[in-house]
């Protein structure tokens, strides 16, 4: 069994039992459940369900690592034949949560 729940604005394909990376929540903390309601797919061996836009269910998680940073992106600005050079560096915040249960 799978299902494709909106977290945070984005898309995720979740199974049970497994651990997943989501965007930031900045409401949660190690160990809270939460629960999702944005169903958009699932499929329950081999019988898919679509929602228009969403389907009536509930995704059951718990949160594992609540704040957590990727590795570091540089992003190097330059000018050329000015003498301007830049190095920024970006850590996206993400939280990793398990999944419980699936029940459509």
């Amino acid at each position: 069994m799978y299902a494709v729940v909106e977290i945070a604005g984005q898309q995720v394909a979740v199974t049970p039992n497994k651990t997943f990376t989501v965007p930031y929540m900045s409401n949660v903390n190690d160990g809270d459940s939460i629960e999702f309601t944005n169903i958009l797919l699932a499929s329950d061996n081999g019988k898919v369900t679509v929602g228009a836009p969403y389907i009536k269910g509930l995704v059951k998680a718990t949160v594992t690592k609540a704040h957590n940073k990727s590795e570091t992106v540089l992003v190097f600005h330059k000018k050329r034949r000015k003498g301007y050079q830049k190095l920024n560096g970006h850590r996206q915040k993400y939280t990793t949560i398990k999944i419980n249960d699936i029940k459509i």
